[in-house]
């Protein structure tokens, strides 16, 4: 399926910014669908299928950049999830406005409660990158999978590429990602996706963006992402858990646009004129007599000059004819042509 793909795949991220409301949601995919996104797509997990309910330390938010501090994993998560009575009426409307439905699962029953909605591939979170059993028995299902590459090592990398690959996942889709939020087009690392094609040459490299804005995704296009993810709201003054780097619909509606003129001007390895290109060619500089010239007078710097447009002799040749003489009277503003040098 993606490895067909005519041109970029661009995917709306849901996430929490519903606002536990199916009638934002369906919103949500209403505006994705009018930007232009390819797909939409949600998480299908619980609170209790994600964390436990706990005040442990290790259990909150204490990150004082985080846009979550002072929350536990469990709270943010309540917060967060998508019901999953909402995950059909979502897939639903997708399918009648012609975008893609799809979620994360992010335990085995969410797999399962998945298939029976016959989801048509699967998201794997940057933070499940490397939960190889849930990784294997998502693989089992056949489908294509998507799978972020936040904070995992490269040797973690292979070795769940090689459970998808060997469990029966039909298609591998690797995104570029870095985990925080938002992210720093600094700590983005771009140039790693040229490196992820070289190393995984049976996968299809993406990119999921958390910094803010398009312009990262934009530039991910010319070192060959075919996939980006991003993260999508009505407004990010809102309240969405996600909404601060996420983008609303007019921004989605350009990040397609940009990306898919971006994807367009790749072209072909080429050199020479385009046929666009013909007509300027006459606007080259070439060799033109700029003084009134004597029969039998040297050519100089005084008298010849490379200018516009391209009806003399090649400017190549300036240097050879210097200090030659002229075979005929030349008025000023004449094209150079052999026959007008003693050679």
């Amino acid at each position: 399926m993606f490895k067909e793909l005519s041109k970029p795949f661009i995917i709306a991220e849901m996430s929490g910014n519903h606002n536990q409301s199916l009638e934002r949601a369906l919103l949500l995919v209403e505006e994705a669908a009018k930007a232009g996104v390819d797909a939409l797509k949600i998480q299908t997990y619980t609170p209790d299928t994600i964390t436990i309910d706990s005040d442990r330390e290790e259990f909150m938010i204490k990150d004082k950049n985080s846009l979550w501090q002072g929350e536990t994993l469990y709270s943010l998560y309540k917060k967060a999830y998508t019901p999953w009575e909402w995950n059909k009426p979502i897939f639903d409307k997708c399918t009648e406005l012609g975008i893609i439905g799809f979620s994360t699962p992010f335990d085995f029953s969410a797999v399962d409660f998945l298939e029976t909605l016959n989801t048509p591939f699967y998201k794997i979170a940057s933070f499940e990158n490397y939960d190889l059993p849930l990784i294997k028995y998502i693989a089992k299902t056949g489908k294509p999978v998507i799978m972020s590459t936040g904070m995992i090592e490269f040797k973690e990398l292979k070795e769940s590429v090689h459970v998808l690959e060997n469990n029966g996942c039909s298609e591998v889709v690797l995104l570029k990602c870095t985990s925080t939020y938002p992210a720093d087009p600094k700590n983005t690392n771009l140039l790693t996706i040229s490196d992820m094609q070289k190393q995984f040459p049976n996968c299809l490299i993406g990119l999921s963006d958390h910094t803010l804005g398009t312009a990262v995704s934009v530039a991910s296009i010319a070192l060959g992402t075919m996939v980006i993810e991003k993260h999508f709201t009505i407004s990010r003054t809102d309240g969405g858990v996600d909404s601060a780097f996420s983008l609303e619909p007019e921004e989605m509606k350009k990040l397609v646009s940009d990306v898919n003129i971006a994807y367009k001007s790749l072209g072909i390895i080429f050199y020479g004129p385009t046929e666009f290109e013909y007509s300027s060619l006459k606007f080259r500089r070439s060799l033109y007599v700029v003084k009134d010239i004597m029969k039998g007078e040297l050519f100089t710097s005084e008298n010849i000059r490379s200018i516009r447009p391209a009806n003399g002799l090649s400017v190549k040749h300036y240097e050879n004819i210097l200090m030659k003489k002229a075979s005929t009277n030349i008025n000023k503003g004449t094209p150079l042509n052999n026959d007008m040098i003693e050679w």
